[in-house]
């Protein structure tokens, strides 16, 4: 434990009241973390994930087979060697699925192969955060490497005429957001029945975020002569309430990883009276905070202490959903060309979005929720690597 010297931990507490006489809904991880340090290690021989199938085996097209194997690509991970056979069979598919599992190739790759066997196929693939659209944007680029297949991309923050006029010219795939993808079928400039594929991914984190009627709006405009795929980390009873008019008679797919990777060390930084700036200043400027992301309550919050380290010489962006599209997506392409050392953020990116090599990720204010802290955390520790999760207690 970091700076700990007198003064007991609060207990789990659900609810904060703020200035103006609210409640803020937060969650205290400090149990969580004490449990991580405490308890006994326990050795267990792990049976080795062996995979069915080699890419090389798939029924799929041999160009799309050598961008995979471009890629770096042989062996499928389990949801990739479970669920793409029964994608490929026209099957609608339940994935459950955490992030960082390769659920995003498992469903890119046979709706790839599709639309080279017939090239009047169209997929619809919605996500709950421009940034996830956006990794899944670039994912299929990388499949779709010197192929005539064509995707365009419709997320808020982004010019709506561009995007009209994308979907004008035809696209094999559309990417988007709830609120985009329905405004633009409101405005008759994405008519659904087009789509033979649709696709919802991170089904609870759209749900989390307030997308619950668009998404239910959605389902019930879709063709009913349509493959369905769905994805989500939990199955929660608002999850089953829109998988059952979504899909019909579909195949179930669980894999799980553990919540809280074995690779990322938990631990509690105490402010005991300091001012949390002075606190945050003085871990950062130790050479192992190479690459830290930093969670905050809310989008002013996290302006501030952007503009706060700056001021104390940290090179530093800031990332919400008050910013512009290309505001995000900067300060993501900074944080991962290693340009900022610090990228400050909403939950918008606790969840789905791929960053290498984060050494740490700080929680400076506490998250809303368990599931939150988990999803904050796992931004760091991830292929392997080892990484650091600490949390400011006051």
């Amino acid at each position: 434990m970091r700076q700990q010297r007198n003064g007991r931990f609060r207990p789990t507490n659900q609810k904060q009241s703020n200035r103006g006489g609210g409640r803020i809904k937060y969650f205290d991880p400090t149990h969580v973390i004490l449990q991580s340090q405490t308890a006994p290690a326990i050795v267990v021989e792990k049976e080795e994930f062996q995979a069915v199938h080699q890419f090389n085996d798939f029924a799929i097209d041999q160009e799309l087979k050598n961008n995979i194997l471009e890629r770096g690509y042989v062996t499928p991970t389990p949801i990739q060697d479970q669920i793409i056979p029964h994608i490929l069979e026209g099957k609608d598919v339940v994935g459950i699925a955490n992030t960082g599992t390769g659920k995003t190739a498992a469903f890119l790759i046979p709706l790839i192969h599709k639309v080279i066997q017939n090239p009047e196929e169209r997929a619809l693939i919605i996500a709950p955060t421009r940034e996830l659209a956006v990794q899944i944007r670039d994912e299929l680029k990388l499949f779709l490497a010197d192929m005539r297949i064509f995707s365009t991309i419709c997320i808020g923050g982004s010019s709506l005429h561009r995007q009209i006029e994308h979907l004008r010219r035809g696209q094999n795939f559309v990417i988007g957001t709830p609120g985009r993808i329905k405004d633009l079928n409101e405005r008759g400039k994405l008519p659904f029945r087009q789509f033979s594929t649709i696709v919802l991914d991170e089904v609870d984190r759209m749900l989390d975020m307030g997308f619950i009627h668009d998404i239910k709006h959605i389902v019930n405009l879709l063709p009913e002569n349509r493959s369905s795929l769905f994805f989500s980390a939990t199955m929660t009873p608002a999850v089953k309430d829109v998988m059952k008019d979504f899909l019909h008679d579909p195949v179930f797919v669980s894999v799980k990883t553990q919540e809280t990777s074995e690779n990322i060390a938990q631990d509690i930084v105490k402010i005991n009276g300091r001012p949390k700036i002075d606190v945050l200043h003085d871990l950062l400027v130790q050479s192992d905070f190479q690459k830290v992301l930093i969670f905050g309550r809310t989008k002013h919050s996290a302006d501030k202490l952007a503009k706060a380290l700056k001021q104390r010489g940290v090179r530093v962006n800031a990332i919400h959903g008050n910013k512009s599209q290309n505001q995000r997506q900067r300060a993501l392409d900074q944080f991962k060309d290693n340009y900022v050392q610090v990228l400050i953020a909403t939950d918008v990116v606790a969840r789905g979005v791929d960053i290498k090599d984060v050494s740490h990720v700080i929680n400076y204010d506490f998250p809303e929720s368990y599931e939150s802290y988990v999803h904050r955390i796992g931004r760091t520790g991830r292929a392997d690597a080892k990484g650091m999760a600490l949390t400011f207690v006051e």
